[in-house]
């Protein structure tokens, strides 16, 4: 029942009309002219010639957009002057593809990466000793990764689409700038969907309906931050799916002892990172009025990130173990694991810039991880 109404409030949120009507209708050129006898004319000021009230206004706002973008400049956030953003979408796909590959992130990887590694662990720990895993699924994975990443940011963008108007970070996105209507995002959502049934279609049906059954965490994380506190957890439990599915993608069923650690380990990494990520917009969300980890935490994110960090390991320690793999894995979990406390020991969570890139550093400790897995399992 709980789910159901979180769908019902998902399906009303994107069915509702879009503000980007009302906010561009006030800037609409007006055809008629203006009687010059009903222009009143500003007083004299040396600084400027005399303007008629009407342009005044309009210039006023070019005037604040353009102090407020060179004060932005200064403030150690990451930066949302498009010239800054510019990548290779501005520079190589057309004018009329570029805000769907803007709202599936396809020029923020570190998402798809992020999603993809709880997948190539799972899928590399199923393969038999001395054997190397199956290449077919790793690329059928790494694909799903990518439409799914993409799928989840298109319904973050349109559930959020107010919220991210007035956020610094958020409020150049393709919905929130009214590049995107609401109705093409959700056609170019059931474009992604579709695409994403494709690539499920070819698993077994356990996976069919494991992997199915991971909608409704895609569909429902958005409104959590809304909710509670602790969204970071909900998307750990959505963003490592691929845990469970990658190993019944390979073996038909699941092992418990050897996958629900490996998940539960994805989670609390998940906590590690999102929370750190979220540090960006503590400012931003306390003005709009939605929770985080990061809220939650404060000054003490650091222990409480640490203690994640030590399960994280834990679990992914627990998970080779009982699947009986090599020495290998371990050493190379040690790393792993000096990478994580690199992360929380110099993250300065009062820079948005050094906590996007600690963020981003995460792909990293996937690729550490998924490298311990495959030679621990060859030399098992």
């Amino acid at each position: 029942m709980t789910s159901f109404r979180l769908l019902s409030r998902a399906t009303r949120r994107l069915m509702k009309p879009s503000h980007c009507r009302s906010h561009l209708s006030a800037y609409q050129p007006t055809t008629t002219k203006p009687n010059p006898k009903e222009i009143p004319l500003i007083p004299f000021n040396p600084r400027h010639r005399w303007i008629p009230s009407y342009l005044d206004s309009d210039l006023r706002l070019v005037a604040h957009i353009s102090t407020s973008s060179s004060s932005n400049k200064d403030d150690n956030r990451v930066s949302d002057d498009p010239k800054a953003q510019a990548s290779w979408i501005d520079a190589y796909l057309p004018r009329q593809a570029r805000p769907y590959a803007k709202l599936a992130r396809l020029d923020k990887p570190i998402g798809t990466w992020l999603l993809a590694w709880p997948c190539m662990w799972s899928i590399t720990l199923a393969a038999s000793p001395g054997h190397l895993p199956d290449i077919k699924m790793l690329t059928l994975f790494g694909c799903g990764a990518l439409l799914l990443r993409g799928a989840g940011c298109t319904v973050n963008d349109l559930l959020d689409r107010d919220i991210d108007t007035m956020v610094e970070r958020t409020k150049l996105r393709p919905v929130a700038s009214c590049l995107l209507t609401p109705f093409k995002g959700l056609c170019f959502l059931g474009f992604q969907l579709l695409l994403g049934l494709g690539i499920l279609l070819q698993l077994n049906n356990y996976s069919r309906v494991l992997g199915a059954s991971s909608l409704l965490l895609v569909f429902s994380y958005p409104l959590m931050k809304r909710l509670t506190f602790w969204p970071q957890a909900y998307l750990g439990l959505t963003f490592n799916w691929g845990a469970l599915l990658g190993w019944a993608a390979i073996k038909g069923s699941i092992d418990p002892a050897i996958v629900l650690p490996l998940y539960i380990s994805g989670v609390f990494w998940t906590l590690v990172y999102d929370t750190i990520y979220a540090h960006q917009d503590k400012e931003d969300d306390l003005k709009v009025g939605v929770k985080s980890t990061a809220l939650r935490f404060g000054d003490s994110t650091k222990e409480w990130i640490t203690g994640f960090g030590i399960l994280c390991i834990s679990s992914l320690a627990l998970s080779g173990y009982n699947a009986e793999i090599g020495w290998p894995y371990y050493a190379l979990l040690a790393v792993a694991s000096g990478q994580l406390a690199w992360q929380i020991w110099t993250v300065d969570l009062s820079s948005r810039l050094d906590c996007n890139g600690k963020f981003v550093s995460n792909k990293w400790f996937g690729a550490i991880i998924c490298s311990a897995i495959l030679l621990g399992r060859l030399s098992s």
